[in-house]
């Protein structure tokens, strides 16, 4: 690994991963595109560090009062539009987690393949395309309801597949369920932090101390703060534009890849 790769890596992860365009599917492509050989564990956990920095660091002030209203409702003190929303993202991460451990390996092996993100690629960019068009956009995160849990849930399980991104499936089914825009993507950022953290605990746990030292710490460490840096900028940038300009230029951009993948690979 060079230091042009860390770069490349570390702005796509962060451009990508809150955008709705799969993250792994760019993280992919470049590795066959450039020929490079995989960046391994160690600077996979990196990069998703500096993503889940940034988010957590973005809504700062919106999780210190979930989390305290969090704790006071498990004390029996009463329930607050922002501890049901930190009750929501515990619960709309179950089936994405149970997904992993039944199909992770599977995938793995079987559909980090560019047809595979082609297909990913355009499948849900039509859902998105749908779902943008017919939002209803009457409520806010925090009028989440357990049926959206469900239906949101269920959605990110579907992002396992290389190319449907994680962003996409959640703000897609957001959209669905009567979310704004806005919302459906605050929540979609916020869901990314338990995700991150499992995911990323999950690789660690499969690590070995070659893995760690395969790798100069420069590199990783840079990996991080540049990943963190560009995720950062993304959300703001996104949460600023995305009532104005929707998201058709994101389904464009799919349509466009995906078509571009299967004529480069079929």
């Amino acid at each position: 690994m060079d230091a042009l790769q860390v770069v490349l890596l570390a702005v796509i992860q962060g451009l990508t991963e809150f955008l709705p365009v799969s993250s792994s599917a760019h993280l992919i492509l470049l590795s066959i595109i450039t020929h490079h050989e995989d960046q391994g564990l160690a600077f996979d956990i990196a990069l998703h560090v500096g993503t889940l920095l940034a988010v957590i660091f973005y809504f700062r002030h919106e999780l210190r009062i979930m989390i305290r209203d969090w704790c006071l409702s498990c004390m029996g003190r009463g329930q607050t539009p922002e501890s049901r929303l930190m009750w929501a993202l515990g619960f709309t991460t179950i089936p994405v987690g149970l997904a992993g451990l039944c199909f992770g390996q599977y995938i793995s092996a079987y559909l980090r393949d560019p047809i595979v993100i082609a297909v990913g690629m355009i499948v849900f960019a039509v859902f998105l395309a749908y779902a943008d068009k017919y939002a209803r956009e009457t409520r806010t995160e925090y009028n989440i309801t357990w049926k959206d849990v469900l239906v949101i849930g269920v959605a990110q399980a579907f992002a396992l597949i290389p190319g449907a991104s994680r962003s996409g499936t959640t703000m897609t089914a957001g959209l669905l369920m009567g979310l704004s825009r806005e919302a459906s993507s605050r929540f979609s950022f916020l869901l990314s932090i338990p995700v991150i953290l499992l995911a990323g605990g999950y690789e660690a746990s499969k690590m070995t101390t070659s893995d760690w030292t395969s790798i100069e710490i420069s590199f990783l460490l840079l990996g991080v703060v540049l990943s963190a840096i560009t995720a950062f900028a993304c959300i703001h940038i996104f949460l600023k534009l995305i009532e104005r300009i929707g998201m058709m230029p994101f389904v464009i951009y799919r349509l466009f890849l995906g078509v571009l993948l299967l004529v480069l690979f079929w």
